[in-house]
């Protein structure tokens, strides 16, 4: 049997790069051999999952300088199925792809927002005369690259190499202890590792309403690394709330806190038990 991986392509992104690492790690895990699925959107990668179209899904869930990836966290809300495996964590460092001769020659710029945003403050100082184009991955316009002289591209070094293109400059990200981290999906229950990530919607706006669950694990002594809002679309200033838990569903403490939390959210969404590969 060959697992699948799905990822979001084409060949060359970070997240390629992380769906590689996993396959590894599946390999190993399962003695079976592994075969990378490429999609055009992170909503596409995981809704390949969802239908059973693909036995797992890697994606980027935080940059340690941009932030939360919203879409990842919107779409885990929605397809609530899916359980997060393993958790992995890679440097990020981006190049200027082009083949343009000298950088004031470059009159275009296009990648990923995450990655046009992570090196806003290079690209402002070394090419202000450039547009920037935001694409749906940092190497949708690798292939056509050729093509347009005077664009660059902000990708990897890797994807430089992939596609033997020029490297004009390296590494251009404005801070260089730039990481993103990544989430291993799948439809298969999760209850093991080192931490646990949920979701929940509160009964009311109302004071206090926040306060309850976050008591709850406050009572039972568990850590919090991480917790942040997002819209729930429906209207203004209604949020769901993501938290990451040190200690997995396996653990007395984290079960009796599940289940506490059920009674204190209107909507309660556990997304499984993981560790770091």
């Amino acid at each position: 049997m060959v697992l699948s991986v799905a990822h979001l392509g084409p060949a060359g992104t970070y997240t390629e790069w992380a769906a590689t690492r996993c396959a590894e790690w599946l390999s190993q895990q399962f003695s079976q051999s592994c075969v990378l699925q490429p999609h055009t959107s992170i909503a596409r990668t995981l809704q390949g999952v969802a239908d059973h179209g693909a036995d797992f899904a890697v994606v980027p869930v935080e940059n340690s300088i941009e932030g939360s990836v919203t879409v990842t966290l919107d779409m885990l809300w929605q397809l609530d199925q899916l359980q997060i495996q393993r958790t992995l964590i890679l440097p990020i460092a981006h190049a200027l792809i082009s083949y343009a001769p000298t950088l004031d020659q470059v009159t275009e710029i296009c990648s990923h927002p995450q990655a046009l945003a992570q090196c806003q403050v290079w690209t402002e100082t070394h090419v202000p005369q450039a547009n920037c184009l935001a694409l749906d991955s940092t190497t949708a316009a690798l292939s056509s690259l050729a093509q347009h002289p005077q664009r660059g591209v902000i990708a990897s070094h890797r994807a430089a190499d992939l596609y033997h293109l020029p490297v004009l400059a390296y590494p251009i990200n404005d801070y260089p202890d730039n990481c993103t981290r990544f989430w291993v999906v799948s439809l298969d229950p999760s209850t093991q590792g080192t931490h646990t990530s949920l979701a929940f919607s509160l009964h009311s706006n109302a004071p206090g309403a926040l306060l309850w669950p976050l008591q709850i694990l406050a009572d039972r002594h568990i850590n919090l690394s991480r917790i942040e809002s997002r819209p729930t679309k429906r209207s203004l200033g209604d949020y769901h709330f993501f938290l990451d838990l040190e200690g997995d569903l396996d653990q007395a403490p984290v079960q009796t806190a599940v289940q506490a939390l059920g009674e204190a959210t209107k909507v309660l969404k556990v997304f499984g038990s993981y560790a770091v590969i």
